[in-house]
C-alpha cells in the first residue's frame, strides 16, 4: 500500500535547479513579436476612447511613423472606429510599459511630457516600447487644452 501523505514525484531532473523567479510576462515575447495596445482617444473631458489591439509588432524594425500610419489606417477601415474618424490623430504617447505603475488618470498620464513620441524616424524599441505596451494616440491640440484645464465632464 503506498504512503499517501509522500510528496509527489518531480518531473524536473534531479540535476537542474528550480528557478528563482516567474519571468515577466514582457520579456516571454521577443522584441520582434510584440502585442501592443494603442488607446485611440477622441476625447479628454469625455473620456471618449477605445483600445486598437496590435497582436504582432516588430519594435526593432517599426518605426514611430509607421505606427501612426498603421493606426491611422485601422481607425479609417474598422467598423468600430467610425465615432473616432473625426479627429485628427497626430501624437503618440507611452501610457504605460508591463509591469509598469499606471497614472490615476484614466485617459491619460499627464505626470510627464517626456512620453511623448516625437521623434517618427526612430524604432518603437528604441523609445522604450516593449511587449504588452499601451500607446494612446490622440490630437496634440487637445490634448495641450486637456493638459491646460483638466476639466472631464459625463
Amino acid at each position: 500500500m503506498a504512503d499517501q501523505g509522500a510528496p509527489a514525484a518531480s518531473t524536473a531532473p534531479a540535476d537542474s535547479p528550480a528557478p528563482d523567479y516567474e519571468a515577466l510576462t514582457n520579456t516571454l515575447r521577443p522584441l520582434t513579436d510584440c502585442f501592443l495596445t494603442v488607446r485611440i482617444i477622441k476625447s479628454f473631458t469625455y473620456r471618449t476612447t477605445k483600445n486598437l489591439l496590435l497582436p504582432h509588432v516588430d519594435c526593432t524594425t517599426t518605426t514611430v511613423g509607421q505606427l501612426k500610419d498603421l493606426c491611422r489606417e485601422q481607425v479609417k477601415t474598422a467598423a468600430g472606429f467610425r465615432p473616432f474618424r473625426t479627429v485628427e490623430l497626430d501624437t503618440l504617447k507611452l501610457y504605460t510599459t508591463a509591469h509598469g505603475h499606471k497614472t490615476t488618470n484614466l485617459i491619460i498620464n499627464l505626470e510627464s511630457d517626456d512620453d511623448i513620441l516625437l521623434d517618427d524616424s526612430a524604432t518603437l524599441a528604441s523609445v522604450g516600447i516593449e511587449h504588452e505596451g499601451e500607446i494612446s494616440f490622440f490630437n496634440g491640440k487637445l490634448y495641450e487644452e486637456f493638459k491646460n484645464d483638466p476639466e472631464q465632464k459625463w
